[in-house]
């Protein structure tokens, strides 16, 4: 079976096997009283309250599935760091649930988990033969040896993509088709690496890409059953466990793929979220006014007027253009 092949037999498994599992979760999630406590100053999300959460399980459950089928270092690790992530989520998302609150684990307990999953990450790109301590800078040809510096650099590239992303789920389907329109975008370069590694007779390293692609494809697959359930109103949230692994695997392709500068242009909205965050303090702090009506910015243009669909449609043609830049501008190492 050729590559092209096997990524979209695994693409159809994934969005089969999340639309088989999703009804099943939301139905266990309810049993379980696993519900959303939405932030009280945020008024006009007040009726989404109750509504099942850690939906994230709906598009994890392929990636895990598949990843281990294929069994390779780049697959295996990609999704053991996601499932990390996931962990992490779960267990803030289950003292939220548990004390009926929307504040989980304290800062410093995120930040430590964070570190550590983000120090495995470091090390493996550093010690893996086929990543090591080469970075490709976008809009050139210059291939960066950082040496041991790859180590904290993908500590930065992973910590800053799950909180980014996490800062990005805020409203039904928001986090999810930005998602899909970054895994689209990876997804298709991922192919096109393997390609050419296979064109220069690298068979070694064609074989690893391969294995991320069917990690990509699975979780873009995972995302379209997963959306038919999350989109506006949805059915089911996909909480901390989903969005702070989201997180992981968006940074996982772009470390492993040595292309992760390429997460400003396909995660162009996830930057913007957290940039939206970072001035709205800033601001305030140095002048005790506020920049946008709300942070981060989906929640301005919320109490702007505009409805959750508008914004969620705004954020992923955004994102689609992000990732058609990320095609033509990408390099391979």
């Amino acid at each position: 079976m050729s590559g092209g092949i096997k990524l979209l037999v695994y693409l159809i498994a994934s969005v089969a096997l999340s639309v088989i599992a999703a009804p099943l979760i939301i139905r266990l999630m309810s049993k379980l009283k696993a519900k959303q406590t939405v932030l009280g100053y945020v008024k006009q999300h007040e009726h989404k309250s109750g509504t099942p959460t850690m939906g994230g399980f709906i598009f994890l459950l392929p990636a895990l599935v598949f990843s281990l089928v294929e069994f390779k270092s780049f697959s295996i690790v990609a999704v053991a760091l996601t499932m990390g992530f996931c962990l992490l989520g779960f267990l803030d998302d289950f003292i939220k649930i548990r004390f009926s609150r929307n504040l989980g684990l304290k800062p410093y307990q995120k930040i430590i988990g964070q570190l550590g999953l983000s120090a495995i990450a470091g090390y493996f790109a550093y010690a893996s033969e086929f990543i090591g301590p080469q970075i490709a800078l976008p809009f050139t040809d210059v291939v960066w040896n950082v040496s041991w510096g790859i180590i904290p650099f993908v500590m930065v590239v992973y910590i800053a993509t799950t909180n980014s992303v996490n800062l990005t789920d805020g409203l039904d389907g928001l986090a999810g088709y930005t998602s899909l329109a970054y895994f689209l975008g990876f997804s298709l370069l991922i192919f096109l690496t393997y390609k050419d590694a296979l064109d220069g007779g690298d068979t070694a390293y064609a074989e690893q890409v391969l294995s991320l692609g069917v990690f990509a494809v699975s979780v873009f697959g995972g995302l379209l059953g997963y959306l038919i359930f999350n989109g506006f109103p949805a059915k089911i949230m996909m909480g901390d466990t989903g969005s702070l692994a989201l997180g992981a695997s968006c940074a996982g392709v772009a470390v492993f793929l040595r292309n992760p500068f390429l997460i400003v242009t396909s995660g162009i909205m996830f930057v913007w979220s957290s940039i939206s965050v970072i001035l709205q303090v800033l601001c305030y702090k140095l002048t005790k006014k506020r920049i946008f009506l709300m942070s981060p910015f989906h929640h301005h243009l919320e109490m702007k007027g505009l409805h959750e669909s508008k914004i969620v449609t705004i954020y992923f043609v955004v994102s689609l253009v992000g990732g058609a830049l990320t095609l033509i501008f990408a390099r391979a190492v």
